[in-house]
This record gives structure tokens, C-alpha cells and sequence, in this order.
């Protein structure tokens, strides 16, 4: 009989699974601001977000009268994604820890 030979096999850190299923999610903002039309901006959230009018609309209309709005969730490169996409946008957007 052949001498078996085992291979060892790097397994994944199950700490780093923990990590990132508790990461704290994130969140996109979009600000008010005196230079867009709440128009453009509903456009904005259903061109770059996908989202439907009556989503985008109420959106939109949250930043208008509140001064702002969280647009989008998730992991912090996401959300620097979706910023920087919003600022191409000429839209005033920021990101921060959910609360």
C-alpha cells in the first residue's frame, strides 16, 4: 500500500466573514441645493438608480422639503460610488454610517 499524502488547504477566516456580514451599512445622501430642478433631480434618481417615478419623485421631494434624502444602501465602496456618480450629476451628495 502507497503512502497517502494530504495537501494542505487554506480555509477562509471565518473572523473576516464576521466582519463583513456585520459591517455597518452605509448610506448615500443627496442634499438641497438652490440650482437644481426638483425635475432634474427626479431624473437623476431614475437614470442613474433605476428607480421608478413614483419612487424618484417622493425621493426628490424628500430633499426639497427636508433638505435631504438617503438614496441608496449599502458597503462604503457603494456608496463612494454612488457619490461620486451623483456629483457628476451636479448633484450635492455625501455619505455616512447608517443610523
Amino acid at each position: 500500500m502507497g503512502a497517502v499524502v494530504t495537501t494542505p488547504v487554506e480555509l477562509d477566516d471565518p473572523r473576516q466573514d464576521l466582519e463583513q456580514r456585520t459591517a455597518p451599512p452605509w448610506v448615500t445622501l443627496v442634499w438641497n441645493d438652490p440650482v437644481n430642478l426638483m425635475s432634474y433631480v427626479s431624473y437623476v434618481f431614475r437614470s442613474y438608480f433605476g428607480y421608478s417615478k413614483d419612487k424618484a419623485d417622493r425621493l426628490m421631494l424628500d430633499v426639497h422639503q427636508l433638505g435631504k434624502a438617503a438614496v441608496s444602501h449599502g458597503s462604503r465602496e457603494e456608496m463612494e460610488r454612488d457619490v461620486e456618480a451623483l456629483h457628476g450629476y451636479g448633484l450635492w451628495a455625501t455619505m455616512q454610517l447608517d443610523q
